[in-house]
């Protein structure tokens, strides 16, 4: 019986020993896959103070060095990037003809000013009614015109809304729309920073701000291709940049100033004109829990300036893909 149970415990610490070795094995051929080097991935961005993270993420904290060309979600359309960041507004845009864009993290929050000239007769919102309105046509700033309108009763109808010519060869294109406010050429600019803050700057006294957080933010996001992210290699790759972000955005909270010099080298405004726009900004590192909302509400406008039906609710929803941002958190 004694040489019965020896064997018995022989055989029972050889099963555990060769499991232990498996198990030592799959741990090695995990490691192993994780310390594969990432693919190769693309990014590109719109030029503005919301990109911030992006470019921090590209240069500092993904595992290699990036360049960040100019371009929205076109890029990811053209094939130019598989990353590309963008307003909400622009891929409602371009997601009619590319339904297979993502929404996978808000990198920024940009709570935008209407700026005004008191010598127009501008106190409050409901003087806008039948002033000049000076905005980038079918864009975010448009929407926030659109949405802060609405908060007071009016529309787009109630006011006059300018467009401001291709700048002529050798004429100045930085902060065109501060200056024609300035000048006395319109009565209200809805733009992005740091203009609305070089206009105050312009106007001095004759200047008033007109802003309510609570009515609209762009949500200037990453987007990807869903191809990309039912792809695991090329996924893995971007769950990493998404991490970079995740990483360089809390940099960025702590203390932006050791970046601040090479976020002014690819976004074109100065380390100055930067700290202007700064107060108005926010990083979330996640997509905002409203963003399906946002996107549903900016839809019905845009699809009626469009003059095109509306897409519904659950056509907007799968255009947001949590997961990506959820996974790169949760994976340190």
């Amino acid at each position: 019986m004694t040489t019965v149970k020896r064997s018995f415990n022989r055989t029972i610490s050889c099963v555990l020993l060769l499991t232990l070795a498996a198990l030592m094995l799959q741990s090695c051929e995990s490691s192993k896959k994780e310390e594969a080097p990432l693919v190769p991935i693309k990014v590109a961005g719109a030029r503005w103070i919301e990109l911030s993270p992006v470019v921090v993420a590209a240069n500092s904290f993904y595992p290699q060095q990036i360049p960040v060309p100019s371009g929205g979600v076109v890029s990811i359309t053209s094939g130019a990037a598989d990353l590309a960041t963008n307003a909400e507004t622009q891929l409602l845009r371009e997601s009619i003809t590319n339904p297979d864009l993502r929404i996978i993290m808000t990198v920024s929050e940009s709570f935008y000013r209407l700026v005004a000239r008191r010598s127009a007769g501008i106190s409050k919102l409901a003087d806008l009614k039948g002033k000049r309105v000076l905005v980038p046509r079918l864009t975010s700033a448009e929407y926030y015109l659109e949405a802060m309108l609405r908060s007071a009763g009016l529309t787009e109808a109630d006011v006059t809304l300018v467009t401001l010519p291709a700048a002529q060869p050798g004429e100045p294109t930085r902060f065109r729309n501060a200056e024609a406010l300035a000048k006395g050429e319109v009565d209200v600019i809805a733009t992005f920073e740091p203009e609305p803050e070089v206009a105050m700057r312009r106007l001095g006294k004759d200047g008033i701000v007109l802003q309510d957080r609570k009515v609209y933010r762009e949500a200037f996001n990453l987007n990807a291709r869903g191809k990309d992210l039912a792809d695991p290699e090329k996924r893995r790759a971007i769950v990493a940049f998404v991490r970079a972000v995740s990483d360089a955005s809390k940099a960025l909270k702590k203390n932006p100033k050791p970046y601040l010099a090479h976020v002014s080298s690819v976004i074109g405004f100065s380390e100055e004109e930067i700290s202007w726009g700064w107060p108005e900004t926010a990083f979330p590192v996640a997509i905002i829990p409203d963003m399906l909302d946002v996107l549903v509400t900016e839809e019905a406008w845009l699809a009626k300036i469009s003059n095109r039906a509306p897409r519904s609710r659950a056509e907007l929803e799968k255009f947001i893909d949590r997961s990506v941002v959820k996974e790169a958190l949760s994976s340190r």
